[in-house]
């Protein structure tokens, strides 16, 4: 992929989205770690905890990249970033076992721990826009993190406002599992055949997620509604 050709910008800007798409659970992991210290602190442990986040999440990109290349690894990544597509639009969020810290060493610490328990999300689906690109990673990271640390109240809001957001990220996640499906090492001969059938299989994916995700959100809701009306 040529350095700042077409092809090299749009996956820039997908790792850039995925990585925003994915930060809310992040975002909130850093507030909650950091809340207890006085303002002046909390700065310095966003700052500090996010640049270790940062630091780990590149390294542990890197590996998954190379270890992408193994035959049968793309296809694993690609049904599991599946599955994370999936949990996107249905997730929901528990964080009552982030526990605050009381000293900037405490709440640094509290923010790469689980950051980096819950960054493999982030992890497969870079690596997996990145497309071997190892530059495309770094940058992608280095652009995105600083507006999840210091823009993350602000996307949420803007995701809270605006549900379909979710959707389109979800779908992004669909087609790049589905991409790394394709490319895997045992399956690209057969989608290298017809790129009619590659592309079908990719769009068919995302038409997948996305309903699987709406009829789940649909059956939840209506459960809640079921257990509203029995309640009065």
């Amino acid at each position: 992929m040529e350095l700042f050709s077409m092809d090299w910008l749009i996956a820039l800007s997908t790792i850039v989205f995925i990585d925003l798409i994915l930060a809310g659970d992040n975002a909130i992991v850093i507030g909650l770690a950091a809340r207890r210290l006085p303002a002046d602190q909390q700065k310095k442990a966003i700052l500090y905890g996010s640049m270790g986040a940062v630091g780990i999440r590149i390294i542990a990109t890197l590996g998954v990249v190379y270890l992408l290349n193994l035959p049968g690894l793309q296809l694993i990544g690609g049904v599991l970033l599946l599955w994370i597509a999936y949990k996107l639009l249905v997730q929901e969020n528990e964080h009552d076992n982030i526990t605050a810290g009381n000293t900037l060493g405490q709440s640094v610490r509290t923010i790469i721990i689980a950051d980096a328990a819950m960054g493999i999300d982030n992890v497969i689906a870079v690596a997996g826009a990145a497309n071997h690109n190892l530059l495309l990673v770094v940058l992608g990271l280095l652009i995105s993190v600083p507006i999840i640390v210091w823009g993350s109240t602000l996307f949420i809001k803007l995701i809270n406002r605006f549900p379909w957001i979710v959707y389109v990220g979800s779908a992004v996640l669909a087609y790049t599992a589905a991409k790394m499906i394709t490319h895997d090492h045992w399956l690209e001969p057969l989608f290298k055949e017809s790129s009619l059938f590659s592309w079908s299989f990719m769009i068919l994916m995302i038409i997948v997620i996305i309903s699987a995700g709406l009829l789940t959100n649909k059956k939840k809701q209506a459960n809640v509604t079921r257990r509203s009306s029995e309640s009065h």
